[in-house]
């Protein structure tokens, strides 16, 4: 049917108008934005999210405001952002250890890692590295399984917690090295390694953002790197691959999600502000000082990652036998 001259007016102009949610996207922040980092200071999650809140703050006329909210493995801060308003003013800093590797650890969590978030706009991907406490007669991962083998057990890794990525970690290898370590969690991993500096443990798998200054300043030593190659930052350690461990490469995603049901032109806007963001050059110098290396993904290309971490994931929590209830 041809409509032609009986096409009304007034049906035209509605048809041509804005949605809603697009003029609301488009006024969008119209107050401040609550950025809940469910993750202790000095972490990865905490260095990597008040670099991009400072500079969205610059740009945007109202201020992202980091709000710390540690507890029960990240699932505090988690939970109060699947709780808020969808209206995309309310954000969490996620990682897989919250939304694949919890939703397998804690049976009887109030929240879905898929229905109850709105994946909205990754900032990086961060390499893990293996260090050691300069006190540690192990210079290499070879020297440490050496180590660890000849006195079964009584090498200890301090973590951030039980289930998380650097507890994780610590089987992960432990298995594929064919050795024994002792699990020693803490709260955060800021304490694990301020503990193996003090030799209270001796091993310690953090994120490079939060081990890279006490690298620097010599008081830890870096036997290994979870990337496919060596870093900028870190030329003279090898990968994980270099010392007897094929395929072994470990990088997660650091992103933020908002709450779900919050309108996909919210969710767009302000995955557009922050990826420009991630193009400019300081951000990205200030990333790579951390070790971290920005990765800009689309909503649809991070909610595809994290639907396949929560697959992955499950198998290694399980795989592992941890634990939490």
């Amino acid at each position: 049917m041809t409509i032609g001259k009986r096409f009304h007016p007034l049906l035209a102009a509605l048809l041509l108008a804005p949605s809603s949610a697009a003029v609301y996207a488009q006024g969008f922040p119209s107050k401040p934005v609550r950025f809940i980092v469910p993750q202790a200071t000095g972490g990865a999650s905490d260095v990597l999210s008040r670099i991009i809140a400072l500079k969205l703050s610059e740009q945007w006329p109202f201020q992202v405001v980091v709000d710390n909210r540690v507890g029960a493995g990240g699932n505090i801060g988690t939970e109060m952002t699947a709780r808020a308003t969808p209206d995309g003013y309310t954000w969490v800093l996620g990682f897989p250890g919250t939304h694949a590797i919890n939703p397998v650890l804690y049976k009887n969590l109030s929240w879905d890692p898929v229905k109850n978030f709105e994946p909205t706009a990754n900032l990086a991907v961060v390499p893990y590295v293996i260090v050691t406490g300069n006190n540690v007669p192990a210079k290499s991962m070879k020297e440490l399984i050496a180590l660890a083998k000849a006195k079964p057990g009584d090498v200890k890794f301090g973590s951030a917690g039980n289930g998380t990525i650097n507890h994780l970690l610590g089987p992960m290898i432990a298995t594929a090295g064919g050795f024994k370590l002792t699990h020693v969690p803490y709260r955060g991993i800021a304490i694990a390694v301020t503990n193996v500096i003090a030799n209270e443990v001796q091993l310690a798998f953090g994120s490079m953002p939060s081990v890279i200054g006490q690298i620097r300043g010599g008081l830890i030593r870096p036997l290994a790197v979870t990337t496919e190659k060596r870093l900028d930052a870190l030329k003279d350690v090898p990968t994980m691959i270099e010392q007897g461990f094929p395929g072994f490469v470990m990088t997660p995603w650091f992103g933020i999600l908002t709450t779900g049901g919050t309108p996909a032109a919210v969710v767009n806007k302000i995955n557009g502000d922050i990826n420009q963001l991630l193009a400019q050059k300081d951000v990205a110098e200030r990333f790579a000082a951390q070790g971290a290396v920005p990765a800009p993904w689309s909503p649809e290309q991070f909610t595809k990652e994290l639907r396949a971490d929560i697959v992955k994931w499950a198998k290694v929590v399980k795989e592992s036998g941890a634990t939490i209830d």
